[in-house]
C-alpha cells in the first residue's frame, strides 16, 4: 500500500510517515500543495493524507484536482479545523475521510486502512495459496500453519505476489508499490528482500523468477 502525506508541517508530515512505514506502508512526504500534485500526477497512490491548509497550492484545491482528474486515490483530510462545517465542507470536495488534529495515532492507521478496503483495488482481509495464509488487516503470515516472522517490506511484497493470483509482477511494479519515491532502482532492493522472503518461506520453493520479467508465486 502506497500513501503521501501532504502536511506543511515538516517535522510533523515526517512523524506521521514514519508511523504510517513502520506500520507496513510504503510513505511519501511532500510540503506543499503543487508538489502534492506532482507526485500524486507521478505515481499511483492509494491514500493521500492531506492537510487542507497547504501553501502555494491549498488542499482544497489538491482535493478537487483529484476528483476532476477521476483519480482512484482515497483522500483522508488531516486539518486543525475541526467543526462541523469544516469536516461537511471537506467531504463536499470529495474527502473520503477527515481527521481533526489532534489525533490519536492508532485512529489514524485504522482509518489509512479502511480506506484501502474501500479502494478500487481492494486487498480481501485473508489472502490463501499453496499454504500460505496472510491476514491482512491483523498482518499475520503462515505457513502451513508455521508463522512467519516478516518484516512489513516482506510482508508487503508477498501480499503483492498473493494478489496476482500467479501472475507474474515485475521488479518496477514491486518498487513502485512496496517502496517510496526515493528508492534507488539500481540497487537491487527488490532481488534482496525478495531473497530474504524466500529464506524465511523455505521449502520447497514458492517465488519463482521469470528472468528479464519479474516474479511470481
Amino acid at each position: 500500500m502506497r500513501i503521501l502525506v501532504a502536511e506543511d508541517e515538516e517535522t510533523l508530515a515526517e512523524i506521521v510517515a514514519t508511523g504510517l512505514r513502520r506500520a507496513g506502508f510504503a510513505v511519501d512526504t511532500v510540503y506543499s500543495g503543487d508538489a502534492a500534485i506532482a507526485y500524486l500526477s507521478l505515481h499511483d497512490y492509494d491514500v493521500v493524507v492531506l492537510d487542507r491548509d497547504l501553501p502555494r497550492v491549498h488542499g482544497d484545491d489538491v482535493a478537487r484536482h483529484l476528483v476532476g482528474t477521476g483519480s482512484r486515490t482515497r483522500i483522508l483530510m488531516l486539518t486543525a479545523a475541526g467543526s462541523m462545517e469544516d469536516r461537511v465542507a471537506g467531504l463536499d470536495l470529495g474527502a473520503d475521510d477527515y481527521l481533526p488534529k489532534p489525533f490519536e495515532f492508532p485512529e489514524l492507521v485504522s482509518r489509512v486502512r479502511a480506506l484501502r478496503r474501500r479502494s478500487a483495488r481492494p486487498a480481501p482481509p485473508l489472502l490463501e495459496r499453496d499454504g500460505l495464509r496472510l491476514d491482512t488487516v491483523r498482518r499475520t503470515a503462515e505457513r502451513d500453519g508455521r508463522v512467519l516472522e516478516l518484516s512489513p517490506k516482506e510482508f508487503s511484497l508477498l501480499q503483492i505476489l498473493l494478489e496476482a493470483e500467479g501472475a507474474v509482477v515485475s521488479a518496477e511494479e514491486l518498487l513502485e508499490r512496496a517502496w517510496d519515491a526515493h528508492a534507488d532502482p539500481f540497487t537491487g532492493a527488490v532481488r534482496v528482500a525478495m531473497s530474504k522472503l524466500r529464506g524465511k518461506l523455505g521449502d520447497p520453493p514458492l517465488i519463482r523468477t521469470v528472468q528479464g520479467v519479474g516474479y511470481a508465486l
